[in-house]
């Protein structure tokens, strides 16, 4: 790249100057701060992944994080195992029994999401937590194997200083509306569609 004539760099700084005060000025509108629902769903890959990251920065900052897996729970989570470095600090419930295809018993998937409601309640409402991750949730909601009036109502009264992400595909509107921040994953590209298989470290 060729070197900015002076004129250009004197453009560029006074672009960049008229940027920032714009930038600045938005910022400092934004004086809110309080508990936020967030919502990863969408077709994409990637919804529990950016949960976890969450998860990390949050105890990045000394506090404390609860996972409830509504599906998951079958299998070896490697997320576990690493979060599993911070002890105390991460309250860990893998209550769910697989896919439906995979249990081919709905009595005992509601039972099994029922509990992990039970569960993601009790860690919503002890004050020592600062981000609850609802993992798989809308899956749950989906199949009906959970009440989502009932489920948005605890969401939308939960406490005032607590994050909460709910993860899965096919969130419901009512979920989406009541949320404040919803992230839709969009599939471009998978790599199962080329024959690779779920591999660790990307899939588990």
């Amino acid at each position: 790249m060729t070197d900015l004539s002076p004129e250009e760099a004197a453009r560029h700084r006074e672009k960049m100057a008229k940027r920032k005060a714009v930038q600045d000025a938005e910022v400092a509108e934004k004086t809110l701060e309080k508990g936020l629902l967030i919502v990863h769903t969408g077709a994409g890959k990637g919804k529990s992944t950016a949960a976890f990251g969450l998860a990390l920065r949050v105890l990045g900052h000394g506090s404390r994080v609860g996972v409830v897996q509504f599906i998951k729970g079958a299998w070896h989570s490697a997320e576990r195992d690493a979060l599993a470095a911070f002890g105390d600090r991460v309250a860990w419930h893998s209550m769910g029994e697989g896919f439906t295809w995979e249990t081919q018993d709905k009595a005992r998937d509601i039972a099994a999401c029922l509990r992990a409601w039970d569960k993601a309640r009790e860690l919503m409402a002890d004050t020592s937590v600062d981000l609850v991750i609802l993992d798989e949730l809308n899956i749950a909601l989906r199949y009906d194997y959970l009440p989502p009036g009932e489920v948005v109502d605890v969401l939308r009264q939960r406490r005032p200083d607590l994050h909460v992400v709910v993860t899965g595909r096919n969130a419901k509107a009512e979920l989406i509306e009541a949320a404040d921040l919803v992230t839709e994953m969009t599939l471009v590209k998978h790599h199962f569609k080329a024959g690779v298989k779920a591999q660790k470290g990307i899939e588990f």
